[in-house]
């Protein structure tokens, strides 16, 4: 049983964030949720999948590729995994995925860009 509400903006995010991520990675996370997470999971399911990932102005594929960029640059690894497989069922190709770590040389330093091949690859050698 999920503790996510039946919100308009909540089920619309569900939907998406199990269009890009996979039904069985959500329905996973989803599975852990506690009486103590269920907050956060409303948050990022309504606001972050409901609202921001539904707007339009720019495709899936493109907001993936941002989402990508912006984990490099933090240093997030745990959701940069998580969001390689976005953008790969989003049509981002492995190519594009390299191409973007080694650009991130450049802006993140090689520290982000080592950590980003290494987590994609993960990702990546386990979809071949």
């Amino acid at each position: 049983m999920s503790l996510l509400s039946n919100h308009p903006d909540t089920q619309a995010g569900l939907a998406t964030r199990r269009a890009v991520l996979g039904y069985e990675y959500v329905d996973a996370a989803l599975g852990r949720v506690t009486p103590f997470t269920a907050p956060l999971q409303e948050q990022v399911t309504r606001h972050a999948w409901g609202n921001t990932w539904q707007r339009d102005g720019i495709d899936l594929k493109t907001r993936s590729i941002v989402t990508v960029s912006m984990l490099v640059a933090l240093g997030r690894t745990h959701e940069l995994k998580v969001h390689v497989r976005g953008a790969l069922n989003n049509g981002v190709t492995p190519e594009e995925l390299q191409e973007i770590f080694l650009h991130a040389t450049v802006y993140c330093g090689f520290p982000a860009a080592l950590d980003a091949f290494r987590t994609a690859s993960e990702v990546i050698d386990a979809k071949v």
